[in-house]
């Protein structure tokens, strides 16, 4: 395992980053930055790259990969994670397979910092999976050909840019819409003057006035829209709560709910939820909210951050058991360091490599 830090290996991502022994656990970290293809606009920021950190945990020959993603919004950063992982001691586990002692601890270190959570989470799940020789999917009981089509994501832009990333987005059979700000019916417009690819759209908690919003429900309904994303901020929780109660397509509360512990919060406000490796601190949580909300009868969608094939294909041995998936972070990306999960015909697909499924490229 010692090439992952040899700086004359120019397949390694992890030549020039840190390493930590811990017991029989070797823990490889490295700061990393993804270019996007496109600058990439919401109705809160705009940005051409998204800080990661990636991981490797190494146990008895064995190797698991993971990633941590930071988009603005999540607070994390390079330092803080690298910070965290610092804090990181598996010395006293003597087995990988001390799945819930070990993510436990993680959970326990610090406070936060879901990302860097996630980033061993995945790990350790990769590692596990190449241990047994079996894909998560199949570990979990999960049918394959289950997957639902990922959506294609499209940020706010001038007609010219939406245009073409309209172009690039024809395999998909869901686009995926930014929205929330004074261009909302332009950007959909521009799109219908190209496609009728049924769309999904994400507002970002853009919208303020819950009568504005309902109006848009309905204008959107009328374009092919199959349901919204945090169409108004998460404290307005009356507000978001009356607009599901009368909008014509579902409401998906993301930034309102990151954890296990929040998911309850959405039954009555939301029509369902957003499930992210990164907001609530990898698979095994993940998993966990999936079958919470099948309990309280809301609906499912699995999302991403801006991240490489590592942490959409530990993503996407979920796909099989949500309603919708939006696991296109990846293709939005030219710096992908993993080859994974693959889209054919807009479908998500699952390769039988173990663990999470991916190989360095």
């Amino acid at each position: 395992m010692d090439n992952l830090l040899n700086s004359a290996d120019s397949n390694s991502p992890f030549k020039d980053g840190y390493a930590r022994v811990m017991g029989k656990f070797t823990l490889y970290y490295k700061p990393y930055s993804l270019e996007l293809k496109h600058v990439f606009t919401v109705a809160s920021n705009s940005r051409s790259t998204t800080p990661v950190v990636l991981v490797a945990l190494a146990f008895d020959g064995y190797i698991g990969f993971g990633e941590a993603s930071m988009p603005p919004y999540l607070g994390e950063s390079h330092a803080s994670v690298l910070n965290f992982l610092e804090q990181v001691d598996l010395s006293s586990f003597g087995s990988p397979f001390l799945t819930e002692d070990i993510l436990s601890y993680v959970d326990r270190i610090k406070v936060g910092n879901t990302a860097a959570k996630a980033s061993l989470d995945i790990a350790l799940h990769d590692l596990l999976g190449q241990i047994m020789v079996q894909p998560w999917h199949k570990i979990w009981g999960y049918n394959p050909e289950n997957t639902s089509h990922t959506s294609f994501t499209i940020g706010i832009d001038k007609p010219e840019i939406v245009k073409k990333k309209v172009a690039e987005a024809e395999p998909y059979k869901l686009l995926k819409v930014k929205l929330g700000l004074d261009s909302d019916k332009m950007m959909i417009n521009t799109i219908r003057e190209l496609s009728d690819t049924p769309i999904c759209v994400d507002v970002n908690q853009g919208w303020k006035n819950k009568e504005q919003a309902l109006e848009m429900t309905h204008w959107l309904a009328e374009h092919g829209v199959v349901f919204i994303e945090q169409p108004m901020p998460k404290e307005q929780i009356d507000d978001n709560a009356w607009l599901t109660e009368r909008s014509p397509i579902p409401t998906i509360a993301d930034e309102a709910i990151q954890r296990l512990g929040d998911v309850h919060l959405a039954k009555g406000v939301y029509s369902g939820i957003n499930i992210k490796l990164m907001k609530c601190t990898g698979m095994r949580e993940a998993k966990r909210m999936v079958e919470l909300a099948r309990e309280l009868d809301l609906k499912v969608m699995l999302g991403c951050m801006t991240e490489t094939s590592c942490a959409i294909s530990a993503a996407a041995q979920l796909a099989p058991v949500v309603d919708w998936a939006d696991l296109d972070g990846h293709l939005l990306i030219s710096n992908d360091l993993f080859k994974g999960m693959w889209i054919e015909d807009g479908k998500i697909m699952l390769p039988e490599r173990p663990g999470i499924g991916i190989r360095l490229m």
